[in-house]
């Protein structure tokens, strides 16, 4: 689906603009001594309200923090538990910044299969995905039984 003339217009059922304008303005803030890869992430949770998250890096270089990461746990300090959209946004000269596979994998545990992932770089959305499309067949908290 990676088509550069992506309209947020056409996107209306979530607030795409404030949630690009949240992760341009958290890919600003990233510690990124190393790589010089710049990402801001941005979710909208179950109660409407926007969270932002960078990425950190650190000199032992597995030990960084992810965008999208950084954006869960900014929702689960706040109280969200479930998540309705989310905004991706690197630079990587039109080429898509999706999610990480660990962050796929983080994504799914407070979103459905049909969770929408905007990509977009520091002008425009670039794409938009489902969780489904970026980890299919994915196992989730749904999987897990309460009841012995």
């Amino acid at each position: 689906m990676a088509q550069n003339k992506l309209n947020l217009l056409e996107l209306n059922d979530f607030p795409w603009n404030a949630l690009m304008a949240a992760a341009r303005a958290a890919r600003l803030q990233a510690h990124a001594p190393y790589s010089r890869f710049l990402v801001g992430a941005a979710v909208l949770d179950e109660h409407g309200r926007l969270h932002a998250g960078c990425n950190v890096e650190n000199a032992a270089y597995p030990q960084g923090v992810c965008a999208e990461a950084g954006a869960l746990s900014a929702m689960v300090l706040a109280g969200g538990r479930r998540l309705r959209a989310v905004v991706v946004l690197g630079d990587a000269g039109g080429a898509l910044v999706t999610p990480c596979g660990g962050c796929r994998q983080k994504l799914r545990e407070f979103g459905a299969a049909d969770l929408p992932i905007l990509i977009a770089d520091p002008q425009r959305a670039l794409a938009r995905f489902t969780l489904d499309d970026l980890l299919p067949h994915s196992f989730g908290p749904d999987h897990l039984s309460l009841n012995p």
